[in-house]
């Protein structure tokens, strides 16, 4: 792994102690050469000590989400990482803009529209860097692919097909809950296949079609989807078929190209991930497995130490362009039109 040289080393704090900061997260953190955990916010009281032993926290690092707004006051945290329920995106992002501390907030960015609109103003006016978790812009596979198709290196890509669906779990937990996820296996897992499309094809869609599945289990998915199919067309006659699941584990992405097919089998999960090209014969696509959440924060420790504005691929107006798309697509499985963008 890199090793950062003559560099400060940025001060993080993480918001909310779930699985994905406690097991994804923090894992890439033990070994970094960028940041340090230097704060928690959490809600359970119970995790403290456990966290506050392996990273040395301070006692007045601790923090929870009443009293957050002290973070202001916490010279050694430089940027959050907020790994909360998606509806609760918007309050704390504001809250760190205005409190001085970079942001970099899970994915989707926000469960509404206005709500994405507000916290990259809100970054914007305090002068703090807004990055959205999109770990597979990061993974070297995945920026390998999408210069593949973005340079028409295999010819010009005509037709994508995006498949990620996990096993939920349990019932009780907050993503199937609408009022804190906004949506369900969409804007959870289908954020992927929409994400490849566009890095892949380096456009944006102009109309998306969508059909939500059957529901197995009435009571679990009560609020939000279990299955969604949909369909983005994209300028110069190129279409992209997506599926998104939280009954079963598929994880594939298929793309056609006028000299090649490419294909990732498993594709968007954790990894290791592997990907092959067919033209006139097969070729793998061979890159080193790294950890994804410890290339997405090396990544974007390098991004935060330089002054110069984060790339828009990985910023608030890329989180806010997938909202919009995800929304459309929400949109025409109810209606069952076309939905232009």
């Amino acid at each position: 792994m890199e090793q950062q040289t003559g560099e400060k080393r940025l001060g993080l704090a993480l918001v909310g102690l779930g699985h994905y900061a406690t097991d994804c997260i923090a894992v890439g953190l033990t070994s970094s050469a960028y940041w340090q955990l230097n704060a928690i916010v959490t809600g359970s009281h119970e995790k403290i000590p456990a966290w506050q032993n392996k990273w040395n926290i301070k006692e007045d690092r601790i923090l929870n989400y009443e009293d957050f707004d002290r973070i202001r006051d916490c010279e050694d945290v430089d940027a959050v990482y907020i790994c909360l329920p998606n509806s609760l995106h918007a309050e704390f992002t504001i809250r760190a803009a205005e409190a001085g501390k970079h942001v970099i907030v899970e994915k989707p960015m926000a469960t509404n529209i206005e709500d994405a609109q507000r916290m990259i103003a809100a970054c914007e006016s305090a002068g703090v860097k807004l990055a959205v978790g999109y770990r597979l812009r990061f993974n070297r596979l995945h920026q390998q692919i999408a210069n593949l198709g973005s340079t028409q290196a295999k010819g010009k890509v005509n037709f994508i097909n995006a498949i990620f669906s996990i096993d939920v779990g349990p019932a009780e937990q907050w993503r199937l809950k609408k009022s804190l996820s906004g949506g369900g296996a969409l804007i959870d897992v289908g954020i992927y296949g929409v994400q490849a499309a566009r890095y892949i094809t380096g456009k944006e869609p102009v109309a998306v079609t969508a059909q939500f599945g059957p529901v197995t289990d009435r009571v679990k998915f009560a609020e939000v989807e279990e299955h969604i199919s949909w369909q983005m067309r994209f300028p110069g006659d190129i279409y992209m078929t997506g599926y998104a699941g939280y009954s079963g584990y598929l994880d594939e992405l298929s793309i056609r190209s006028a000299g090649a097919i490419i294909k990732l089998d498993p594709a968007f999960s954790y990894g290791p991930l592997h990907g092959v090209v067919r033209d006139e014969k097969e070729h793998l696509l061979v890159i080193p497995h790294e950890h994804h959440q410890w290339k997405q924060m090396e990544d974007l420790g390098r991004l935060f130490l330089d002054p110069a504005p984060l790339p828009e691929v990985i910023s608030g107006q890329e989180g806010l362009r997938d909202l919009q798309i995800l929304l459309a697509i929400y949109q025409a499985a109810a209606c069952g039109r076309e939905i232009s963008l």
